[in-house]
């Protein structure tokens, strides 16, 4: 069975589906649970989206994040300078290099997750058990059917 490399609707850009992203990150970020909001804060605060010094200080100035600081996360994320620059490129990118958020998204939840603390750990179990090889950060994770 082929993994999906887009969402049930094809028609969604990769720019679209990131600005989705964005939303949903921003939702999260401002959310009164800290399970919700320090995940994307983390997310923030190691992207450098904004100026915070600690993580502390930015989970309590929660409210004031916006959605360009979750447009320069993600782009930062996919190895941007900027979301200019990544709403340049991204259109010409495969859709499997969003695969990442995807997972977030829990599109990928009917599938066996074998998780790996490096793409070549990961790559290197894949080539003996098969199944599809996502980054995610510095980690990467197998998906098998």
């Amino acid at each position: 069975m082929h993994l999906p490399s887009r969402p049930a609707d094809s028609s969604e850009t990769n720019t679209d589906f990131l600005r989705r992203v964005a939303r949903l990150m921003l939702r999260a970020a401002r959310s009164d649970h800290p399970s919700k909001a320090l995940p994307v804060i983390r997310r923030v605060h190691a992207a450098r989206a904004v100026s915070a010094g600690k993580v502390t200080e930015l989970y309590h100035a929660r409210q004031a994040l916006q959605l360009k600081h979750m447009f320069r996360t993600v782009a930062a994320e996919l190895g941007y300078d900027s979301w200019d620059a990544c709403k340049r490129d991204i259109e010409s990118r495969p859709s499997t290099l969003l695969d990442r958020f995807r997972l977030d998204l829990g599109a990928f939840g009917d599938y066996e997750h074998v998780w790996f603390s490096d793409a070549p750990a990961a790559q290197a179990w894949q080539r003996a058990h098969g199944g599809r090889v996502v980054v995610y950060g510095s980690q990467a994770v197998v998906m098998s059917t």
